[in-house]
């Protein structure tokens, strides 16, 4: 299934570093950041996980909720949340499902060795599911600066 703009968003239900299951379609009537990152703890996604930490409350004033989505274990993003003092729920897609269906798991190359891994991604959904605006290969450092400026001149 293709991802299309205006169209409704795939809904999904991962576990939580809440220790809860979070549902994309709790969040109907909110507007909601989805994004997608490789992996807890390594340097670029601490990097970004802090920006959106940081800049938390202009996204809320916007009517936006953030979610983070990576393949690591929820005991990992416990970790991660606690380690960064993380603010927003990171969701855990061990299983590969949501990755796909939002076609974000690629095929990388690092030190000539070919993998499957997360390309760094980010979803904007609006209030009634659909999907509104989508970033695909986002740079850790600038995405979440980048995106609030974004989202403000709309």
């Amino acid at each position: 299934m293709a991802l299309e703009i205006g169209k409704k968003a795939p809904d999904f239900t991962l576990p939580s570093d809440s220790g809860k299951d979070v549902s994309l379609s709790d969040y109907l009537g909110k507007k909601v950041i989805l994004y997608f990152y490789p992996k807890d703890n390594t340097s670029g996604c601490t990097l970004e996980a802090q920006a959106f930490r940081t800049h938390l409350a202009d996204f809320e004033k916007l009517g936006y909720v953030v979610l983070g989505v990576s393949r690591d274990s929820v005991k990992k993003h416990c970790n991660f949340r606690d380690k960064n003092e993380l603010n927003f729920p990171l969701l855990s897609d061990a299983d590969e499902v949501v990755v796909n269906l939002y076609g974000v798991l690629k095929e990388k190359s690092m030190y000539g060795k070919k993998y499957m891994g997360i390309e760094r991604s980010t979803f904007i959904i609006d209030e009634k599911g659909n999907l509104v605006k989508e970033y695909r290969k986002v740079r850790a450092a600038s995405h979440v600066g980048d995106l609030l400026k974004d989202l403000v001149g709309k």
